[in-house]
This record gives C-alpha cells, structure tokens and sequence, in this order.
C-alpha cells in the first residue's frame, strides 16, 4: 500500500514537474518576410511599392547613363581629320551613325560651322541641357522616395503605438503581452522597412549623381576639344 502511493506520488510530481516545464520555455514563432510585411500594417503596402519604383528607376538610370558614359576616343580624332580635310557631310554622317550624347553634341556643332562662334556654342550647349536632363530623368522620383519611405515607416510606427494603446484601453484589467503585440509588432516592422528603403534609394540616388556628373565632365571636355578644332586652319 506505501509503495502503490508513493509511485502515484511520484508520477504526480513528475506529471507537474514537466508541465511546468513546458509552461517555462517560451514557444518560438518562426517569422517570415512576408509574415512580417503583413503584420505591419497597411502602411507597408505604401512601402513596397516604393521599393519597387526605387530599384526601377536606379537600374535603369544606371543602365542608360553608363552607356552615355562610354567615350569613343576614337570620335574626336575621326571628326577632325574630316573637317581638317573639308569632309564636313563624313564627319556629319559619322557622328549620326554613333548616336550617342557625345556625337549628338558634334552633329549640332557641325551643323552650325561657317556660323559665329558663340552660336556654335550655344548650340551645343542647349543639346548638351538637354541630353544631361535626359540622363537625369527619374531621380527626383528616387530622392523623394528616399525621403518619403522613413516618414511613411514613422507613420506606420505612431499608427501601431496607437492600435496598443487602443488595444490597452479596450482590454480594462485583462491587459498581457499577447495583446500588445500586434501594434508593437506593426510600430517596429514599419519603422524598419521604412528605413531600409530610404537609406537604400539615399545611397542609390548619390551613386546615380555621381555618375552623371562624371558625364556632364566629359560633355563639357568635348565641347572644348570641339571649339578649339574649329579655330585649326582647313587643310588644302
């Protein structure tokens, strides 16, 4: 009989003994992107399609501006051998041929010569604004995103702190953890993809700069070394 209850005892004990241990070990939820994204809110929707527009616009602006960049060294030295020579109509037909901002640049020129210099000049220059807006066309759109896509995920977070305190004053004595953390959960996901979308289209908007700069440099070294051709004597 003292060995039929001290087994029950013992049984009882280690029934409690790992029921408590279950009720200790917190119980890990495996957490998605997507899962994520949805659990913060509305505000993300807003947020991925900045996303989306950020990597369009970056690739390819990038696409098209390394693509003005690439210098024909060659260009120059094959116009002035037809001017020099009197074959403006080669050098024309050249330069239309490479359809590239540089040669559009030169074409204008050529087209002007036997004009005063500072039409030349002026007409290159005018293709030259344009060809850099062209360049250029979409980064406004990129700074605005990343300025626009941390305010959003700032939004997101007051929405969310907003929802746990609603969510606080509904639950009258009965307020735990499991209550709060769907606006704690959409503060603090909001926050964060606001915030690598604004730091990355930041990032990719001065890369974009940076490279139309160095563009707008070799336009301008072009214009130049074309100006300076026009004052060579033509060869007889």
């Amino acid at each position: 009989m003292v060995n039929f209850i001290l087994l029950q005892v013992n049984h009882s004990l280690t029934g409690g003994a790992v029921a408590v241990g279950k009720a200790i070990i917190p119980h890990r939820v495996e957490t998605g992107f997507i899962d994520m994204a949805i659990k913060g809110g509305p505000i993300m929707i807003p947020i991925v399609l900045l996303s989306f527009i950020a990597v369009y616009i970056f690739f390819d602006r990038y696409r098209a501006i390394r693509k003005a960049g690439q210098v024909n060294t060659s260009l120059m030295d094959r116009v002035r051998e037809y001017i020099l020579d009197g074959k403006v109509d080669s050098a024309f037909a050249l330069c239309r041929s490479e359809n590239t901002p540089t040669s559009r640049m030169i074409e204008k020129g050529i087209l002007r010569i036997g004009r005063p210099m500072a039409d030349v000049t002026t007409a290159i220059e005018n293709v030259g604004n344009l060809e850099v807006s062209k360049l250029e066309k979409g980064l406004p759109v990129l700074a605005s995103v990343a300025g626009g896509a941390p305010l959003l995920g700032f939004l997101g977070t007051v929405m969310g702190m907003i929802k746990a305190f609603y969510d606080m004053a509904n639950a009258e004595n009965n307020i735990n953890i499991s209550l709060l953390s769907s606006g704690i959960y959409q503060a603090m996901v909001t926050t964060v993809a606001g915030l690598i979308v604004g730091i990355a289209a930041y990032f990719a908007y001065n890369i974009l700069v940076a490279n139309v700069e160095k563009v707008v440099f070799n336009l301008e070294a072009t214009t130049v070394e074309f100006m300076d051709m026009l004052y060579e004597p033509v060869r007889k």
